[in-house]
Parts: C-alpha cells; structure tokens; sequence
C-alpha cells in the first residue's frame, strides 16, 4: 500500500468531524469577538481543519494563517483547497504566492499558508490572534514548557481551541490474543511518551493541570474520541485507509523495539489488515478538546 500522508489526513475528515466536541464547539462560538477575526492554525496540514469550519458556518470574515512543518503538506494544501472550494461553489483567487482569497457573496476568507516549524513562525512575531488552533498536535509537543511559547500567538483576551488531544486509550477489537493486544497497545502509547521532540500518551487529562499552570483559563473541555467501525461492513467515506494507516503507525513505532517479538508482531499486524478487509476492525481512541483564554 501507497502511504500518503496527506491521503491520511482527506480520509480522517470524516473520523475528526464526528469526534469533535459540539458543546465545546459551541462555547468557542459563544466566546468569539464579533466582526472579522484573524485565526492561527498551528500544525494545520492540508487544510482540511479550514474547510470544516467554512462548511460549518464558523468562518465568515477572516484571516486565517495556515502554519504548517511538512512541505508535502503544504504543496498538497495549495492544490486541493483551491479544488474544494471551487467545488464548494467558493470563489478562488491567489493575491500572492502563498496568499489565497476564498470568497462568495457572503464570507470571506483570506488564508496564508506558511511552510515552517512554527515555534520559528513564532519567532517572527506575527500579529497576534484572536484565535489558536491547535488539532491533534499538543501531544507532539513539550509540556507545559511549550504552552507560553505557542500562546504567544494568540493577542491578550483571546481564545486557544485545543482539539483532539490523546489521553492514553486505544481499542481495537474483536481480540486476536488478549494478552498480546495489550501489550502492543501499552508499548505503543510508550513509544509516543519516549519521543526526543516531545510528547505525551496522556496529554488530554495532563492539560488541565498544564493549562492551569501557565495561567490560562479552561471555559470548557470534553471528550472527542475517534470510533470507527463498519457499519453493514462497509466503513464510510475513506475510514478504511485511514485504519491502515493507523495499524501503519503501530508498524513504525513498533518495528525493531526490543520488549516485542518481530515475528508477533507482523503476525499481528497482518491479522488486523485482514479485519480491515473483512469490515471487522473495530478502533477507538480516547481524547479530549478544550477552549481556553491563554
């Protein structure tokens, strides 16, 4: 199999979209300043965070600056947002090499894409926001070392939505080996606590106190957990690829690691691909959002 980051993140739209929690959706709609607002997206991909909130009615006048590490990404985003909105009946024009006009009658969103680590876009002390976003990403980083720094972005009364923050659950059923299945299932969340960059298996139930310690105040949290299963064994939209890649995730992190036997483990990761196949594989991971004043 073909594995495209960016084909990862098109076939998770559909998995974040049920995930996202709607009442802490609805306090950051609550708490938003009224009139056009400039929105920072830290770690934001291809875009598709950008086209949720365009299709949900959130953005209406913006700036919206797209930060993100991996210029796959990017050069994908520069392509496919153009497409959805065109498809979206959007209007589309670029006003500089990474500047571009998504408009109708009634909105009007001028995105910036900008390629770069973006504790170097920090550096460069753009203008503050009056909204972060940050979407699966704060479990890739150092906390709470990290929070002042990145909350650098947002202007004094304004509001970080922190999304889809792993809290150190995952379930896959039906069981191939109870024994086994838990085993790779706690050296994978292991794998995620050793990175050297950063990182942490339970940074949802961490944040609260994280956030509380760098002064920030928490206006609503909850959970936002990926489920996914097949209905009349079919996955809906493209949820299949994106099982594969996240059994693709357990086989990089997992592969060579000294506490778990190759041959288990390949055996492992052939009988799930094989669930897959036969719309059997259930997944579950557990995490959390938060809206918070930094």
């Amino acid at each position: 199999m073909d594995y495209s980051f960016p084909h990862y993140l098109l076939a998770k739209q559909s998995v974040d979209e049920r995930a996202l929690n709607r009442q802490v959706y609805q306090a950051l709609m609550d708490s938003l300043p009224p009139g056009p607002i400039r929105i920072v997206e830290a770690g934001a991909g291809i875009g598709t965070m950008l086209a949720r909130l365009v299709r949900w009615g959130f953005l209406q006048q913006a700036e919206y600056v797209a930060v993100e590490e991996m210029a796959a990404n990017v050069e994908f985003a520069r392509t496919w947002i153009p497409s959805w909105a065109a498809e979206n009946q959007l209007q589309v024009e670029w006003t500089g090499p990474s500047q571009l006009r998504i408009f109708d009658r009634q909105r009007e969103v001028r995105l910036t894409l900008e390629q770069g680590d973006v504790f170097d876009f920090i550096r460069t002390e753009p203008p503050r926001s009056d909204l972060l976003i940050a979407h699966a990403l704060l479990d890739l980083f150092k906390l709470p070392e990290s929070l002042p720094e990145i909350f650098r972005l947002v202007k004094p009364g304004g509001l970080a939505w922190l999304t889809v923050n792993f809290d150190g659950i995952t379930a896959l059923e039906p069981s191939i080996d109870p024994a086994l299945d838990s085993k790779i299932e706690q050296l994978y969340h292991r794998s995620m606590d050793q990175r050297t960059t950063g990182g942490d298996s339970r940074t949802g139930r961490h944040l609260f106190g994280h956030l509380r310690s760098v002064g920030a105040r928490i206006l609503a949290a909850g959970a936002s957990d990926w489920v996914v299963h097949a209905p009349d064994g079919r996955y809906p939209e493209d949820e299949a690829y994106f099982l594969e890649f996240i059994l693709h995730f357990f086989e990089g992190s997992l592969i060579g690691y000294p506490d778990l036997d190759a041959a288990a483990l390949r055996g492992w990761l052939a009988e799930r691909r094989a669930q897959i196949e036969r719309g059997e594989l259930v997944y579950i991971a557990h995490q959390l959002d938060f809206v918070i004043r930094p």
